[in-house]
């Protein structure tokens, strides 16, 4: 369904529902228009376009689903993209809000989310006293509901990070989990990308005179402004981590390598003694003085046992063992 909402609020209550087609903005202040969409086609915002004056520029925007965030201004009327995420398995998918603002109507169109917008409307038709401030504090709503719709996304990482961490510790990681990491830090590089000009919105939103934008809304903004730094923050604390697990397991990895190196070595100089000694006395030489004594057998043997001993003590002590 293309129109998911159409309606008329005075006062911050639903009247009725009002056609895209019949739709105009009202003359009376304490009135406005909300219509919500999702993926429409070009003759529904055509019609939009000719009822509510809307930009031609903007309505190419908001039908282009790869559209970057952003903040235009046409005449009196404001134009915002917001970017959308939301996680399928592995993979981040992003998807674009467009918002038109004017004095008494918003209209918003979705591309590419799975998340609508009939609950945040509901929350807000409970409480009218917000809501009878007009489309600027809808505006607010909407991309607050964006921006905390990151947090589960950058929890679900860390989370999976944490996990990663811990098999890590506890043994070598597979040639599947390596993938995986290098896969989660490539999503969270996109995720970082998106959310940077998301805190540039934002900031413009506070900082700059904007059209249809009450003067006390910036309160709510700023709010949404330190939603998405904290998100970004974090996410970019995130691409640390799983930097460093993977640096952390590197180094592990040659840790271990490292001790069986040195215990390999360590055995081997151990052998070389017995080896040394019997490939002398395997030597098939008749003048060998050593082959006529009584007890050289056994003496031959002890101090091979000796010297083997005295070397495992020292690498034992030295910790190769």
């Amino acid at each position: 369904m293309t129109v998911v909402a159409s309606y008329l609020y005075r006062d911050g209550k639903r009247i009725e529902a009002v056609p895209i087609d019949r739709a105009v903005p009202p003359e009376d202040e304490n009135t406005f228009i909300w219509i919500g969409l999702h993926e429409p086609t070009l003759e529904e915002m055509t019609t939009l376009k000719h009822n509510f004056q809307l930009h031609p520029l903007a309505i190419e925007d908001s039908l282009n689903p790869a559209q970057s965030p952003k903040v235009d201004i046409y005449d009196s009327q404001l134009f915002v993209a917001a970017k959308t995420a939301h996680r399928v398995g592995e993979r981040i998918e992003f998807g674009v809000t467009a918002i038109f603002i004017g004095r008494n109507h918003i209209i918003s169109v979705r591309h590419g989310s799975d998340r609508g917008h009939s609950k945040l409307r509901s929350q807000l038709e409970a409480t009218p006293q917000t809501l009878r401030h007009g489309p600027d504090y809808v505006l607010h709503a909407i991309l607050d509901f964006i921006v905390d719709g990151y947090l589960p996304i950058v929890q679900s990482i860390e989370d999976e990070m944490l996990d990663m961490e811990q098999q890590m510790l506890d043994a070598f990681l597979e040639r599947d989990q390596i993938t995986r990491i290098f896969r989660t830090r490539r999503e969270v590089i996109r995720f970082l990308r998106v959310i940077g000009p998301m805190v540039e919105l934002c900031g413009k939103l506070v900082h700059l005179d904007l059209p249809c934008l009450d003067p006390e809304a910036k309160p709510y903004f700023r709010d949404v402004l330190d939603h998405a730094m904290r998100a970004e923050m974090t996410i970019a604390g995130l691409r640390d981590v799983i930097t460093s697990v993977f640096e952390a397991s590197n180094l592990l990895e040659q840790q271990r390598q490292g001790v069986i190196t040195r215990q390999l070595a360590s055995w081997a100089a151990i052998l070389a003694v017995p080896t040394a000694i019997a490939g002398i006395y395997g030597m098939n030489f008749e003048n060998m003085p050593e082959l006529k004594t009584t007890y050289g057998y056994f003496v031959v043997l002890g101090v091979i046992v000796l010297l083997c001993f005295i070397l495992y003590l020292r690498f034992k002590k030295a910790r190769w063992l």
